[in-house]
């Protein structure tokens, strides 16, 4: 879709993106995501890339995501500092021979503190026990975007 110009890019997030750095977990969509283009009213009334993957077959909608060889697609506008720094700074890695932008490990884990479901916060010690990432350029990042609190809270968490 990027190379056909019908997303200027994306970095695959979520628990997909998440499978690049620590053990599999149970998921139900792939997250993507996506810088939204800018409009001179400054509305866009369609997601970028449906169009295109409706003219390739795909119209099944499955709880807001298009639904692409059986995977619910959910393209997610990047909505704040944190997602655009992930979204910019994603890494090319291979999945089945095929490059595909992953966000990195340290992305991933400040961007679900930010979200801070307990689902997010069993994920951030799996990725943390699993040493998946770089606890110095995590905490960098943490700073960087105002979680401080958010971190310190988790780790009291998870330290009791």
């Amino acid at each position: 879709m990027a190379t056909d110009g019908a997303i200027e890019n994306y970095a695959i997030a979520g628990a997909i993106g998440a499978i690049f750095y620590v053990e599999p977990f149970a998921t139900q969509d792939i997250d993507v995501l996506i810088v939204m283009p800018e409009t001179d009213r400054g509305l866009v009334t369609e997601m970028p890339g449906w169009d295109y993957l409706r003219r390739r077959g795909y119209s099944e909608i499955r709880n807001g995501a298009i639904v692409v060889e059986g995977w619910p697609l959910q393209f997610i506008p990047v909505s704040n500092a944190l997602e655009k720094e992930a979204y910019l700074n994603a890494e090319v890695l291979a999945f089945e021979e095929i490059p595909v932008r992953i966000v990195l490990a340290e992305h991933l884990v400040a961007i679900m503190l930010n979200v801070g479901r307990p689902k997010d916060f069993a994920r951030i010690q799996m990725f943390l026990s699993q040493d998946a990432v770089d606890l110095q350029s995590l905490l960098d990042i943490v700073k960087r975007h105002g979680l401080t609190e958010k971190w310190e809270a988790f780790q009291a968490g998870f330290s009791s």
